[in-house]
C-alpha cells in the first residue's frame, strides 16, 4: 500500500559574527534513482541576499549553489518534499550473464567509465576479514555482497555522531562502532575490495510507522543489468522505497549535504526533521 508523505528538513548555521561566507553547495534534492514518486520538492535558504543556482554535477546528482552577497549572521536550509512511498521489491532485477556469479570482470569499456567507483587502494586487514574467500566456482553475487553488508550490521554497532567527517573503515572495524556515514564508507571499500564498483550515497530514511525520519548514509554497488543497487550496512538490507537518496559519489565529501567555506568565526549547528505521513 502506498503512502504519501511531507517531509520537512531545517538545516541552520548561526555565527558569532557577521561573516562572509563562500559559495555554499546544497545537496538535499532527491536524487534521480529514487525508488520514491517525488511529487513536490523546494528549498528555502536565509537570509535574503543571496543568488541560487540549480545543476547537476558529473553524477547526475542534484545540487544547488547559494552565492551570497555581504556579511550574513547565519545561514539557514529548509527543504521540503512529498513524496509517494510505493512499495518495490528490492530484488526485481536480472544480472545480465557472468556478473550473477562473483568474482566478475567488467566490459573494458565499463570498467573505464566507473574507475573511481574501482579504486580501493590498500585492504587493510580488517576489511580483508569481511569480504568472503574467492571460491574457485565463484557463488552468486547477491547473496555475498548482503552477506558483507550483514557482517557489517553485525559486528559494528551502530552510534550517533554529531561531529563532522567520517572515520576511516580500519578504525570503524577497529572501534567495532560507528555511525551510518562510516559504516556506509566501510562497506564501500569492502565492495571495492571486492572487485565491485561501489560509491557511498547519501539520504533519508523514512519511517512511516513513526513517522520519523533521518539523514542516513549507505553504500551503491553496481552490477550489470541492475545498475546501482544500494545496500544498507546499518540494517544488512537492500535499500527500498524507505531510502530516498539525495547524492551518490565515490567520495563522501562530494555527497555531503551542505558544503562550504566562512571566515574564521564561532558556529552553532542544528537540524530538524519532521515527517508526516498519511
Amino acid at each position: 500500500m502506498a503512502s504519501l508523505v511531507t517531509l520537512t528538513h531545517v538545516t541552520a548555521y548561526r555565527y558569532d559574527r557577521p561573516v562572509l561566507l563562500g559559495p555554499q553547495t546544497i545537496r538535499l534534492s532527491p536524487a534521480p534513482h529514487a525508488a520514491a514518486v517525488v511529487r513536490r520538492h523546494a528549498l528555502k535558504v536565509e537570509p535574503a541576499n543571496h543568488r541560487l543556482f540549480h545543476r547537476r554535477d558529473p553524477q547526475g546528482n542534484p545540487e544547488s549553489l547559494a552565492v551570497f552577497d555581504g556579511r550574513v549572521e547565519h545561514f539557514t536550509v529548509v527543504a521540503e518534499l512529498e513524496a509517494e512511498l510505493v512499495p518495490v521489491n528490492p530484488f526485481a532485477f536480472v544480472l545480465e550473464d557472468g556478473a550473477d556469479r562473483w568474482p566478475f570482470r567488467y566490459d573494458p569499456l565499463l570498467a573505464a567509465e566507473l574507475a573511481p567507483n574501482l579504486r580501493s587502494g590498500v585492504t587493510g586487514e580488517g576489511i580483508a576479514a569481511l569480504i568472503p574467500t574467492r571460491r574457485e566456482n565463484g557463488e552468486d553475487t547477491i547473496p555475498a555482497l548482503l552477506a558483507v553488508a550483514r557482517r557489517v550490521a553485525g559486528e559494528i554497532e551502530y552510534i550517533r555522531r554529531d561531529e563532522p567527517g567520517i572515520w576511516e573503515p580500519e578504525e570503524v572495524i577497529s572501534r567495532a562502532q560507528g555511525s551510518c556515514r562510516d559504516t556506509g564508507w566501510l562497506l564501500v571499500h569492502a565492495f571495492r575490495a571486492m572487485g565491485i564498483a561501489a560509491r557511498f550515497c547519501s539520504g533519508y530514511l523514512l519511517d512511516t510507522n513513526e513517522n520519523t525520519a533521518e539523514l542516513h548514509a549507505w553504500a551503491e554497488a553496481f552490477l550489470p543489468g541492475a545498475g546501482w543497487v544500494g545496500f544498507d550496512p546499518t540494517s544488512g538490507l537492500l535499500a527500498a522505497e524507505f531510502h530516498l537518496p539525495l547524492s551518490a559519489a565515490s567520495d563522501p565529501r562530494l555527497a555531503a549535504p551542505v558544503s562550504g567555506t566562512h571566515e574564521p568565526c564561532g558556529v552553532t549547528f542544528s537540524a530538524s526533521l519532521s515527517l508526516v505521513a498519511t
